[in-house]
């Protein structure tokens, strides 16, 4: 027996072992609460299925598949701009997931008119949001269904968005399944061609979805509206997206031809994958193509490209990165600044990302150091106090950005990304002892 409308209204004291304390959201076939988990401390959001959908003669098996694509995910997607889900339950009567819950909003409210965001914010969020898709494509997934609702925009005390993650991974199509899955599925205004005709979708539906909430976000309107859905999908097919240029101050025309091309018609006129589209977005900014915000500092976007090219971290992942990103203090040093002098104690490590130091010891330069190098790490890996003295002065030579890292930073990460560090430490110290080794045997050459 359904629920009566009165009932509804009644919050539950619990949902499974999950303590229930309030309702975040509701849609026509699901409800969201957040939860307690007190087992592992921490808030959930739980969403749970309501019975009368389970229970719809014509859609109710289509509502139990879509919670079953979303159950086969549990503990799978492990991404920070992705929401994590904790567990599934196939309760007969009420199923529901349990997932990270994030503090905010989605970006719903973002597509309005009068809230835009300002344009760099928003070619940082599809860039955040493209390596993410990049990630899920990766396991094997399609999304189908990127719209600003499934967007989770996480906020600062201040009201601030400081990150966004994906969700909602109920009309996924996972290539690698078994069993049947529900094809035509998504959200109208953010479907591609491909998938509104039902056809073979690879990632490249994504980045049309993507690309067609960026320019919602950017113009207030998405590319293409219409009262009556067959003029919508008529529209889809044929029409050509207006500008950018003509929609919105500031947008030039860069900006407008990476989102042009993200939503075209074929698929073979899209970006070739992830990694294409996150480039041409972080080339916006890198290059000044966007206005930046008047108290906008570094972009994250920025920092993980920077990182990404560097050589130091050429064997981290995507995700390990972004803990890099996240947890390490960017540091700017003028010429002729002193990073360390001999005879201190240290216990920190920098590794340079633009600039250059040279290394003198006696007054004597005995090392060169330039962007994807480490610095320090010697006197960071000693393992007493007196073998933490620096052995020399290290003097910026050309000014200098460094990724400086301390004991507290480190422990900050996870063990995947500290045993990355630890072997690119290594490589680094075969580096040097290879070149002290020629140093020895070829002094002349050397020199």
């Amino acid at each position: 027996m359904s629920p009566s409308p009165a009932s509804s209204d009644v919050l539950p004291e619990r949902i499974g072992k999950y303590r229930v304390l309030r309702k975040l959201g509701e849609g026509a076939t699901s409800e969201v609460f957040l939860c307690r988990d007190d087992f592992n401390e921490r808030d959930v959001a739980v969403k749970r299925v309501r019975a009368s959908a389970l229970a719809d003669v014509s859609d109710g098996a289509l509502h139990a598949r879509f919670f079953a694509a979303e159950a086969a995910l549990v503990g799978r997607l492990q991404h920070p701009n992705v929401v994590q889900i904790f567990d599934a339950v196939p309760d007969p009567t009420e199923p529901y997931v349990v997932m990270e819950h994030v503090a905010g909003t989605t970006l719903r409210p973002f597509c309005r008119a009068d809230q835009l965001l300002p344009l760099d914010q928003v070619v940082e969020i599809g860039f955040k949001c493209a390596m993410a898709l990049g990630y899920v494509s990766r396991q094997g997934l399609i999304h189908r269904d990127v719209k600003p609702a499934n967007l989770l925009a996480s906020t600062n005390a201040n009201g601030d968005i400081v990150d966004v993650k994906v969700s909602d991974f109920g009309s996924v199509l996972n290539l690698q399944a078994d069993t049947t899955q529900v094809f035509r599925v998504g959200s109208l205004a953010y479907m591609s061609p491909e998938q509104l005709d039902g056809g073979t979708l690879d990632a490249r539906a994504d980045v049309y979805s993507l690309g067609a909430v960026l320019y919602h976000l950017i113009a207030g309107r998405p590319p293409f509206d219409a009262s009556a859905q067959s003029v919508l999908m008529a529209q889809i097919y044929s029409a050509q997206p207006a500008s950018l240029c003509g929609l919105r101050g500031g947008v030039e025309p860069a900006l407008d031809a990476v989102i042009q091309r993200a939503l075209a018609k074929r698929a073979d006129d899209r970006y070739a994958d992830w990694d294409e589209f996150a480039q041409a977005l972080s080339a916006l900014v890198a290059n000044r193509q966007v206005p930046r915000g008047q108290v906008q500092g570094v972009l994250d976007s920025e920092r993980f490209t920077l990182l990404r090219a560097l050589e130091f971290f050429s064997q981290f992942g995507d995700v390990e990165l972004w803990e890099v990103v996240h947890r390490c203090a960017w540091q700017r040093y003028p010429l002729g600044h002193l990073i360390y002098r001999r005879g201190e104690e240290g216990n920190t490590f920098h590794i340079i990302a633009e600039g250059a130091v040279d290394v003198y010891r006696d007054s004597q330069r005995v090392a060169h150091l330039g962007a994807g190098t480490s610095v320090g790490e010697m006197a960071y890996l000693a393992p007493n106090p007196e073998l933490r003295r620096h052995s020399t002065d290290v003097t910026v030579v050309a000014p200098a950005t460094m990724i400086s890292f301390t004991p507290d930073s480190m422990a900050r990460l996870s063990p995947g990304c500290r045993h990355l560090f630890d072997e690119a430490f290594i490589r680094v110290l075969v580096r040097r002892l290879h070149v002290a080794h020629e140093a020895l045997a070829h002094p002349r050459r050397i020199a």
